[in-house]
């Protein structure tokens, strides 16, 4: 029987794209162990994939911080007689971990995060053929490391009977009309579409009949904005306080589509099949982050010459005006109208 380690601790985006690989793999070889590495706020992505299915919780900020901390991670690895190790994440702390471990003789392999052809997808603005999407890069680690698996993932709640609180499962068997989620917000402004604009997105959508929007967003500053919006719009509810990621999961999946940036509900929405509008501006679907079997015709991006100009929206805008023009230039309209022809295709 293999014991395969599978690393991946952030962020959250990232760590949710390996549930397709890590569960197929899974299955695949029942006979075998897998252990999933990763923060402890992401555990539930990993919980119920499977009875071969391991999670191994880190708390870089406590418990696990700092030198000391590595070495509980290191002990635990060893206490566990693991005979692969798959890096899907190629950081200092993960690189150590696999080297300390390859002294144990276990075999690893590490992720291909084809950082030259994304920097040249960048400088050349050439854009076909798509680079390989951050799953395939996933799969092809445990590949190397002797699991090749096809992808059998479909939804995340396949997987769980958890039920919501009472209150929310109310909520949930009263639905009548269109639900419509909005994650406004990402971690680097090169995503963020401008906040003045998405509350027009929020107004007409609010306005239309039938419709309700349901807001999505975590930390203080995303919660006070969530907050004024709800209080000046009817048919638009809070959801801050789902309570956990396994609430915000169940949710989701009944949502008639969720508005997202090109950040984390984009492939949270992905994993329950819940259909996405993703708004691009600094970044690109073609560096190999787009959503889990997403449309790529539910994308809203507008074409510049100066775009894309970052692979993960870090970097200030390139272009004189310093306008961000990427995102400024979309409309509120044309994102509304995006979201109308999406929900007139489920009719």
């Amino acid at each position: 029987m293999a014991r395969v380690l599978i690393m991946r601790l952030s962020s959250f985006g990232d760590v949710a794209m390996l549930v397709p690989v890590v569960y197929s793999v899974a299955a695949r070889y029942p006979q075998d162990r897998f252990y999933v590495m990763t923060r402890r706020a992401f555990t539930p992505l990993f919980d119920s994939l499977g009875f071969n299915v391991n999670v191994i919780s880190i708390d870089l900020n406590k418990k696990h911080r700092g030198i000391l901390g590595f070495f509980k991670v290191l002990y635990t690895c060893w206490a566990m007689r693991l005979s692969h190790v798959a890096d899907e994440h190629d950081v200092l702390r993960t690189k150590i971990l696999r080297w300390a471990l390859i002294l144990s003789g276990v075999k690893t392999r590490h992720i291909n995060k084809g950082r030259r052809e994304k920097q040249q997808m960048i400088e050349t603005k050439i854009l076909q053929p798509p680079l390989e999407h951050t799953i395939e890069r996933y799969s092809d680690v445990l590949v190397r490391l002797g699991f090749p698996a096809k992808i059998t993932f479909t939804n995340l709640l396949d997987f769980t009977t958890l039920r919501l609180p009472s209150n929310l499962e109310k909520i949930i068997e009263g639905k009548k009309d269109i639900w419509i989620g909005i994650s406004p917000f990402a971690k680097h402004k090169g995503k963020v579409y401008p906040y003045d604009k998405m509350e027009q997105v929020i107004e007409m959508l609010s306005k239309i009949e039938g419709y309700h929007v349901f807001l999505f967003g975590a930390g203080k500053d995303e919660a006070k904005i969530i907050e004024q919006w709800t209080k000046s719009y009817t048919k638009v509810y809070n959801m801050v306080k789902l309570g956990n990621l396994r609430n915000e999961l169940f949710f989701i999946r009944k949502l008639d589509v969720m508005l997202s940036m090109d950040s984390a509900n984009m492939h949270v929405a992905s994993l329950v099949e819940t259909p996405v509008v993703s708004i691009w501006g600094a970044t690109h679907p073609s560096l190999g982050f787009y959503g889990f079997r997403q449309d790529i015709d539910n994308v809203i991006s507008i074409d510049l010459p100066c775009r894309p100009c970052s692979v993960y929206g870090e970097q200030p805008c390139h272009r004189p005006e310093r306008d961000y023009a990427c995102l400024n230039h979309i409309t509120a309209n044309m994102i509304v109208n995006k979201v109308k022809a999406v929900l007139s295709k489920q009719k």
